[in-house]
Order: structure tokens, then sequence, then C-alpha cells
């Protein structure tokens, strides 16, 4: 018996190995249940929540809408964005055929597109309808007005060659002044240049903005689950597996944060847009303002939600490995 029972087989514990699939099933699981709970965390506590939401929101919103108000302006001045006309006011003494003749030798230079002889007579008559000053007009002895050629530049004309082209028409013997108007062209130009910088730098700082206030956010949320955190350590949890549930809070606070913001700036376009069509309507112009559509929506949530989960990457990344179980 005692040489049976020590040739019997022992057996040991048994190993079990998990695999590859089970393991990605396991990851996928654990990933749905942390973007689910940590969405229940945030509707669990709406106010608090809302004003995170909010505060991102306008932050968002305030750069995305003043780059709206700019592109806005620049669709209006498109028809300006052209080249400047120069005006050659003609010396006084000339025949109607002289003016004629000179308009024409004008106009059959290479440098130049197109001309416009305004006589003084009808240059009198828009002027009174314009201005209103029609008695004052009536008591001058004679047109105050001379003879103008409006010139327009070829187009593809830079500011340098128009610049020449205006010099050469001013030394003729016909022109009395010729006056090229591009300054105001050019102050436009700096300004929408100005403005988008403006635009940009706000925006950059705003964005830094966003992603310290939810790295704030998400450092209080780790601090109240310091205790939670420790346990999972202590049984082994890894910090991916830690920093899981708190890179999906800060995925919907960007979320919210951005479609909260695409709501804003939706709702300031709509206000804006009675008045802006007005406008346009008194000057006979087909303006109408470019909104945010889809996908400039889908654009700000998608923003949004990476600058949540940059934020919440930075903190996590910042604070978790302050909190180790003893």
């Amino acid at each position: 018996m005692a040489r049976s029972n020590s040739g019997a087989k022992r057996e040991g514990a048994i190993q079990s190995r998990t695999g590859l699939r089970d393991r990605y099933n396991g990851w996928l699981r654990h990933h749905r249940l942390s973007a689910a709970d940590s969405l229940n965390r945030l509707l669990e506590r709406p106010w608090s929540s809302l004003l995170t939401w909010l505060v991102i929101a306008i932050a968002m919103a305030l750069p995305v809408g003043m780059n709206l108000a700019l592109e806005n302006a620049r669709s209006v001045s498109e028809d300006w964005d052209r080249p400047a006309q120069i005006s050659l006011f003609l010396r006084a003494g000339m025949e109607a055929e002289q003016y004629q003749r000179f308009e024409l030798e004008i106009a059959g230079r290479d440098d130049v597109d197109k001309t416009r002889l305004i006589p003084s007579d009808e240059a009198l008559k828009e002027f009174r309808q314009l201005s209103g000053f029609g008695e004052l007009l009536d008591s001058l002895d004679q047109n105050p007005l001379p003879n103008v050629i409006v010139v327009s530049p070829a187009i593809g004309l830079d500011g340098q060659s128009m610049a020449q082209l205006q010099a050469q028409l001013q030394v003729m013997e016909e022109v009395d002044q010729a006056v090229l108007d591009m300054a105001w062209v050019q102050r436009l130009g700096s300004i929408m240049a100005l403005g988008k910088r403006i635009v940009l730098a706000l925006g950059a700082l705003l964005i830094v903005g966003v992603v310290l206030i939810l790295g704030n956010t998400i450092r209080l949320a780790i601090e109240n689950r310091r205790d939670e955190i420790v346990i999972i350590k202590l049984v082994g949890g890894s910090n991916a597996f830690v920093r899981r549930p708190f890179l999906y809070t800060g995925l919907w606070y960007g979320v919210g944060g951005g479609l909260i913001a695409a709501l804003l700036v939706s709702a300031f376009l709509w206000f804006m847009g009675a008045p802006a069509q007005s406008l346009a309507q008194l000057y006979q112009s087909g303006f109408e303002i470019k909104d945010l559509g889809v996908m400039g929506a889908l654009n700000l949530v998608v923003l949004g939600g990476f600058l949540g989960l940059t934020g919440a990457w930075l903190a996590v990344s910042r604070h978790l490995s302050d909190i180790e179980p003893r």
C-alpha cells in the first residue's frame, strides 16, 4: 500500500491563460463601462456640469463668432477688393470732341481695362440728387465740377504699377489732376489682417484656458475618488485602467462644451440676421450672413472633445502618479 501511495500521481494547481480575444473583449467592455459611468456621474450633478459646459462653450464660441464676423465682413467687401480706380480731373477749356478723343487714347493703353467719361453737367446732376444741396447749387453762376474720366486699371495690376500709371497720366497735358484712391483699400486689407491675427491670438489663449479649466476639473475628480484609486491599485489595477474613466470625463465635458458653443454661435447669428438683412436691403445688396453650418458645428464638437481629452490626459498624468497605496 505504501508503495502504491508513493507511486500515485499528484495533481497541482491548474494555470489558465487568457487569450488575446478575451483580453480585447475585456478592454472593450471596460471602455463602454467607463464611458457610461463617466456620463452618468456628470448627469448626476447637472448644475455643476452645466456650469463647466457653459464656461467651455463661451471660451470656444468667442473666437469662432469673431472669425465668422470677419468672414461676413470679407464677403461684404469682396466687391471692393479689386483694382482701385483713377479719377482724371480734366482741365477746362477743351471741346467735347477733345475729351472723347482723349478718353479713347487712355482706353487704348495696355495697362487700362476700361474708361468712363463723366461730363461736368452729368456730374453736377448726380451730385445734386445725392447731396440734397440743390438750392445752393442753383445759386452758383457756373458749374464748379470739371469733366472727369474714371480709369479702371487692368486686372492683376499691383499697387506699384497702379502708382506708375497714375504718375504717367498726371503729366499729360489734358489732365489737371490724377487721383488714385487706393488708401482705403489698403486700410481695409490691413484691418482685416489685423482682425484675423487678433482672432487667432484670442483663440489660442482661450484654447489654453479651456485645457486648464478641464485639467483643474479632472484634478478635483481625481481627488474625490482618491480612495477608490488606491483600492484599484492595491488589487493590481494598472495606471491605464485607472486613467480611462477620467479621460472619458474630459471627453464628455469637451463634447458638451463644443455642442453648447455651436448653439451659442448659431443663436448669435440668428439674432443678428434680421438687422443685417434690413441693412443689406437699404443698400440694395444681396448679402446674407454666413452661418456655422452642420460641418462647422461638428468641427466645434470634435474640437471640444479633443480639448477635453487633452486636458484630462495632462491632469491624470500629473496627479495619478502621486496616488500610490502605502
